[in-house]
C-alpha cells in the first residue's frame, strides 16, 4: 500500500433503486443518497435597469461603472432585480453583491472588454492550488442570496485571452489565425495572443516558487493569467437560470467553496478547440443541482474538483451532496468528469438521463499519483452516448498507477 500515493474508491452504478427525492417546481427526481434540501434564492420585487444608471447598448461605449453602481445600489437597498436590457452592452468586470439578481432580457448581449487592464490581478486558485490570477469578468466572494438569470448572452471575449494549438485547427484556420495578430512559440505549434502572454508562464512558475511575493511582480505576466469567466467563490444560495456562457478565458464557470447552487436552463459554448474551455468546474461545493443545460464546449463538459495535492487534502473540503440531471453535451473532452484534481475528495454524485453526442469520452474519472483524495458513492444512470471517439467510460489513475509500476489488472 505504500506504493500508492493516491487512493480512489469509486461505486459506480447503473438503475440503482431509489431511496430518497429531491423535488423543485419543475423536477422530482429519485436519488440513492439522502439529499439536504437545497435552498434557492429569493429577492425582493424591486427592480433597476443599467440604463437608469447611464448604461449605453452600443457595444462601444464601456458601461463597468454603470453596471456595477447599479448593482451595488440594488444591494444597498436590500436587493432585487437589476435588469440588463436589448443590446450590446460592453463592460469590464461585474462584481455581484449580495441579494441581487443580475437579469438579461432576451437580445442582450453582456460583451465583455478584451482590454487586459481592465482586470487587475487577485490572490486566487486555477487548478486546485492558490495562485494569481486576473479578476473574473464575473465575480462574487462571500455572498449570499444571488442569481444571473434570463435569454441573454454573456461572451467572456476569451479569443483575446487563449493560446491555440496547432493540432486543433485545419491548415486553413491556423492560417487565419496567424494573419490576425499575436505570435507563434519557436516549435511553431501553439499560437499566442501576445508575446507576454507566451512568456509568462516562465515567469508565472518562478514566482509561484518563491515564499513571498507581491502582487505587482505579476503584473508582466498578465496577459498569461487569464481568468475564468464566472467565479463564485464562497458563496451561498446561488441561481444560475437561462443566460447563455460562451467565449470564456479558461474555464465557463468556476464555483469555489459555494454551497446552495441552482443551475438550470442554461447553455455553455466555447469553441472546441478553447485551451481549457471547461464548461463548469464544481470545486469543493456542496448541494448543488444542475439540470435541463447544454454544454458545447473545448475541454470537460460538467467537472467535479476539491483541490489538489497538499493544499486540497488540507482544505479537506470535499465536492458533495451534486445532482445532474436531463443535460447534453456535444463537444468536450469528457461529457462527465471526476479530477483531475480532486485530493479534497468527491462523494455522493448522482447522474441522470443526460446525453453526450461527440465528446471524445462519455464518462471521465482521472488523477495522478501523488494526488490523493477519496472517491465515493458516485452513481451514474441513463446516459445515451453517440459518436464518442474514445472510451464510454474513462478510469485514467486505476489503469495508469498499476501500468507505471509493471502490474495488471
Amino acid at each position: 500500500m505504500r506504493l500508492f500515493h493516491a487512493f480512489i474508491l469509486i461505486i459506480f452504478i447503473l438503475f440503482l433503486p431509489s431511496v430518497f427525492a429531491w423535488t423543485d417546481k419543475e423536477n422530482t427526481v429519485d436519488i440513492p443518497f439522502d439529499l439536504p434540501d437545497i435552498q434557492t434564492p429569493v429577492f425582493r420585487a424591486d427592480t433597476l435597469n443599467i440604463m437608469d444608471f447611464g448604461a449605453v447598448g452600443n457595444g462601444i461605449i464601456k458601461n463597468t461603472k454603470s453596471i456595477n453602481n447599479a448593482i451595488k445600489m440594488c444591494s444597498d437597498k436590500g436587493g432585487g432585480t437589476v435588469i440588463i436590457p436589448a443590446g450590446i452592452w460592453l463592460t469590464g468586470p461585474i462584481k455581484l453583491q449580495n441579494n441581487v439578481n443580475l437579469h438579461l432580457e432576451n437580445q442582450a448581449l453582456l460583451k465583455f472588454s478584451a482590454d487586459f487592464d481592465d482586470y487587475p490581478l487577485i490572490h486566487n486558485t486555477w487548478e486546485g492550488v492558490p495562485t494569481v490570477r486576473c479578476l473574473a469578468p464575473i465575480s462574487g466572494f462571500d455572498l449570499k442570496n444571488i442569481a444571473i438569470t434570463g435569454d441573454g448572452i454573456i461572451n467572456g471575449s476569451g479569443d483575446a485571452w487563449r493560446p491555440v494549438k496547432k493540432f486543433k485547427m485545419t491548415d486553413n484556420q491556423w492560417k487565419e489565425l496567424i494573419e490576425s495578430g499575436g505570435v507563434v512559440d519557436k516549435s511553431n505549434k501553439i499560437w499566442w495572443p501576445s508575446e507576454f502572454a507566451m512568456n509568462g508562464g516562465k515567469l508565472v512558475s518562478k514566482l509561484d516558487q518563491k515564499d513571498s511575493v507581491k502582487i505587482e511582480e505579476y503584473r508582466k505576466a498578465r496577459e498569461y493569467l487569464r481568468p475564468v469567466l464566472l467565479n463564485f467563490v464562497r458563496c451561498k444560495k446561488i441561481l444560475l437560470d437561462g443566460p447563455t456562457f460562451t467565449n470564456s478565458p479558461a474555464w465557463n464557470i468556476h464555483p469555489l467553496l459555494c454551497e446552495d447552487m441552482t443551475i438550470r436552463n442554461i447553455y455553455v459554448r466555447n469553441p472546441w478547440y478553447s485551451q481549457n474551455g471547461d464548461g463548469i468546474d464544481l470545486e469543493s461545493c456542496k448541494n448543488v443541482v444542475i439540470y435541463n443545460s447544454q454544454f458545447d464546449v473545448g475541454d470537460d463538459a460538467m467537472c467535479i474538483k476539491s483541490g489538489k495535492n497538499e493544499y486540497g487534502r488540507k482544505r479537506g473540503r470535499p465536492s458533495e451532496n451534486i445532482i445532474i440531471k436531463n443535460c447534453t453535451v456535444y463537444h468536450g473532452h469528457g461529457g462527465f468528469t471526476v479530477g483531475s484534481e480532486m485530493s479534497g475528495g468527491v462523494r455522493n454524485i448522482f447522474v441522470a438521463n443526460c446525453t453526450f453526442i461527440g465528446t471524445d469520452v462519455g464518462l471521465r474519472f482521472k488523477s495522478t499519483r501523488g494526488r490523493g483524495g477519496i472517491v465515493e458513492n458516485i452513481h451514474i444512470a441513463n446516459i445515451y452516448m453517440m459518436d464518442i471517439p474514445k472510451e464510454a467510460i474513462r478510469f485514467m489513475i486505476i489503469l495508469h498507477q498499476f501500468r507505471k509500476m509493471g502490474l495488471t489488472v
